[in-house]
């Protein structure tokens, strides 16, 4: 029991973390479009209270209670599958963090980017997501 306790927060946390890593680089599709003080500051609070209040937590969460799962199963340490997802993770941890120094950048008014560059950054964690539910329910390795 306390195997799918910790599976369905994974899982919870999981929800979590990618609706923020969907929605924040879309808030900064907006953002760059933008062009007055006003709008400027409102993208500025909504991001970091997203990637503090949401994202950051449940990156956490997700990590806590993926490992957890593993300890319970260390048998799975033999399999491909897990290797694989857990490279993709650490490149969503990577991906994570970029977004987080992007958005200092938005904050101090340093952006160079235009708004079509973060409409193609924002399909990575998309590509990420199908990847990793499909090793995780086929295990193809």
């Amino acid at each position: 029991m306390l195997y799918l306790w910790i599976k369905a927060l994974h899982i919870i946390a999981i929800v979590c973390w990618f609706a923020g890593l969907f929605y924040l680089p879309r808030l900064f599709v907006y953002h760059a479009q933008s062009n007055d003080p006003i709008s400027h500051e409102r993208f500025c609070i909504m991001e970091r209270k997203l990637y503090r209040g949401i994202m950051y937590p449940s990156m956490v969460a997700t990590l806590v209670f993926g490992i957890a799962l593993v300890a319970l199963n260390p048998a799975w340490l033999a399999s491909g599958w897990l290797h694989a997802k857990i490279t993709l993770v650490l490149l969503l941890i990577g991906y994570h963090h970029v977004c987080g120094r992007q958005l200092r950048r938005f904050a101090a008014n340093e952006n160079a980017r235009s708004h079509v560059f973060y409409r193609w950054f924002n399909e990575l964690p998309v590509l990420a997501l199908i990847a990793i539910v499909v090793l995780v329910v086929v295990k193809p390795f």
